[in-house]
């Protein structure tokens, strides 16, 4: 199987049951670099085709496993579909999954469909300030990564068992500060794939393939 090391594995960290992460597949407005946060934007073609690419992924990483670790789910569409398909591709029914809504993306509020280049016209000193800290930059009536970092932590840290989350690339940033201790500026700033499969294990992390 091939992988892509993120972090090596930590073995003094404290010891987490294996996580299998997948990020929802390519929307439009991933196409056009916009700012989705909490806008139910639907999967566009591409993102269909990621989407059953990364079921084949998660089978050959965890194998039979896919028919009884438990699911959790961020509510919002995108996810949902993407859940849908990868399921449906493993032979899997569309139950057997939990809605967990602490899992939803973080909020860009004011900025939300914009793109980068549209909220430094827009938005010049706010802009600066997430240059700045992207970490903990607060975006105008949203959130910043450190806020949904605390709000997803309580969850992160009670998991106990060996588990497939599918939820939003934000979210797979805290998963790497919380798991395997990366640093908040690498972070915010480290590519987040679609059509792959992030996986936590041993206080490391890869990308398969």
């Amino acid at each position: 199987m091939t992988r892509t090391i993120i972090v090596a594995p930590q073995p003094t960290r404290r010891t987490y049951p294996r996580i299998c992460f997948i990020r929802h597949g390519e929307t439009d407005w991933n196409r056009e670099g916009r700012l989705q946060g909490q806008q139910d934007i639907p999967l566009n073609d591409a993102g269909r085709k990621q989407a059953a690419a990364v079921a084949l992924h998660l089978r050959n990483t965890i194998g039979d496993k896919v028919h009884s670790l438990p699911w959790l789910v961020s509510p919002m569409g995108r996810v949902r579909e993407t859940c849908d398909i990868v399921r449906r591709t493993l032979g899997l029914s569309h139950d057997g999954i939990t809605l967990e809504p602490l899992l939803v993306e973080l909020t860009f509020g004011r900025w939300e469909g914009m793109t980068w280049k549209e909220v430094r016209k827009s938005d010049p000193a706010g802009a600066a300030r997430r240059d700045k800290d992207k970490w903990g930059c607060l975006a105008p009536g949203g959130e910043s990564y450190q806020t949904m970092h605390d709000r997803v932590r309580p969850l992160i840290t009670s998991l106990t068992d060996e588990t497939i989350i599918v939820a939003h690339g934000g979210i797979a940033r805290a998963f790497l500060v919380e798991l395997t201790g990366m640093d908040t500026l690498e972070a915010a700033t480290t590519d987040i794939w679609q059509g792959r499969l992030l996986v936590f294990e041993n206080g490391g992390a890869y990308w398969v393939p």
